[in-house]
């Protein structure tokens, strides 16, 4: 693994090739990815499979939201893969940091995640949003542009499609964001499409994700939020774990089977997977890809009480809910329309809610407090079986 240009080893025995989850590797020459937030949840654990897939990774990430632990662990995971390894602690916004980056390396393809992601402080600080997500998407493609490196995997989001009236939403679904961090979402898109439209040798997939949730099976990477957690799952990991007393359910009178709003929770190692086919299909010649989205997600729909459920079984521990009132704009049943991504990136969720908690609750069992866990700066990336 190199670190910032300096080797740096990492320790640990190598995992079974199990442990890669099921990462194939490639043939012929080795293609070289930029992964921006390569540090973050969903970027450790695509980092991981891109390497298990035989490509190499250069991750840059800020370290605001992160932690350059994952970044370790993924390189003792990954086993001899961790040579194909690199990091750089760069924030996107600084043009001129990332201009050395390209110029220290030819890139085949950049994977897109960094950015802010927590709709509540979206909507308190607006112009921190689009700050780190806009700027940041426009330093990046100008910096693309400018190597000649124009293929483009972005990590969007279903907040773009705002709260649809049915489901399966389907990528054809009007585009309302309700918050600033949709708009920025949306707007990264936009931007994507207009540079596609100026310049027809861009080839570029927007992944629009919809409810990311566990972790990898060996336990050492995860969801780490920073203060208070947004989404379902990690409170239901902090509760489980005794760092907060309940988890509040908002709303339990929707015309649902249990009356809780219901979601399309999928397996941060499938969304991560999508991302190895969404590359793939930019890197294939015969496919005439322009700018095309494409949702991640299951396809079935889950409901919060269903969740909460299965992580008590998973865990064995109870988990005390505490009944909010709805949040507004908080749609009632939203849950993906997977067709699309099926059939032109061959690419479909294999995991259920069952391995989710089990992942999640492995996870949070060895990392109580995330990355800050007391024993894991002890591990400093290396990984016991």
């Amino acid at each position: 693994m190199v670190v910032n240009g300096a080797v740096n080893g990492s320790s640990g025995s190598s995992p079974s090739r199990a442990a890669l989850a099921n990462g194939s590797s490639g043939s012929g020459p080795t293609r070289t990815v930029l992964v921006t937030g390569g540090a973050g949840y969903i970027g450790s654990h695509a980092v991981l499979q891109l390497l298990a897939a035989g490509f190499r990774a250069v991750v840059v990430d800020s370290l605001e939201n992160s932690s350059d632990l994952a970044v370790r662990r993924v390189a003792a995971l990954a086993g001899d893969h961790a040579r194909n390894l690199a990091f750089h602690k760069v924030d996107i916004r600084d043009e001129d940091a990332l201009e050395t980056v390209f110029a220290s390396s030819r890139f085949d393809a950049v994977i897109h995640f960094a950015g802010l992601k927590a709709v509540g402080e979206s909507v308190q600080k607006p112009l921190l949003y689009y700050d780190h997500n806009i700027l940041g998407t426009i330093n990046l493609l100008k910096v693309m542009a400018a190597h000649g490196c124009k293929k483009l995997v972005f990590s969007s989001s279903a907040a773009v499609y705002g709260s649809p009236k049915n489901s399966p939403c389907t990528e054809e679904f009007p585009l309302t964001p309700h918050n600033p961090y949709g708009r920025t979402k949306l707007i990264a898109e936009e931007i994507c499409r207009d540079i596609y439209r100026s310049d027809s040798e861009w080839r570029i997939i927007l992944l629009r994700y919809f409810n990311p949730v566990g972790a990898h099976p060996s336990g050492y990477l995860g969801e780490d939020p920073r203060g208070t957690p947004n989404n379902l799952m990690p409170f239901v990991q902090q509760v489980a774990v005794g760092r907060r007393p309940s988890v509040t359910i908002f709303g339990n009178n929707y015309a649902t089977k249990d009356g809780t709003g219901v979601r399309d929770y999928i397996h941060v190692l499938d969304l991560a997977d999508g991302h190895v086919a969404a590359l793939r299909k930019l890197f294939d010649s015969s496919s005439n890809i322009g700018c095309e989205p494409y949702n991640l997600g299951t396809g079935k729909g889950t409901s919060v009480l269903e969740i909460v459920n299965a992580f008590e079984k998973a865990s064995g521990k109870k988990i005390p809910l505490v009944i909010g009132q709805r949040r507004p704009g908080d749609a009632e049943v939203l849950f993906a329309g997977t067709g699309k991504a099926e059939r032109e990136l061959h690419w479909k969720a294999k995991y259920g809610i069952t391995e989710m908690c089990r992942d999640q609750w492995n996870w949070a069992s060895k990392n109580p407090y995330g990355y800050a866990s007391p024993d894991s700066t002890k591990q400093n990336g290396s990984i016991s079986h």
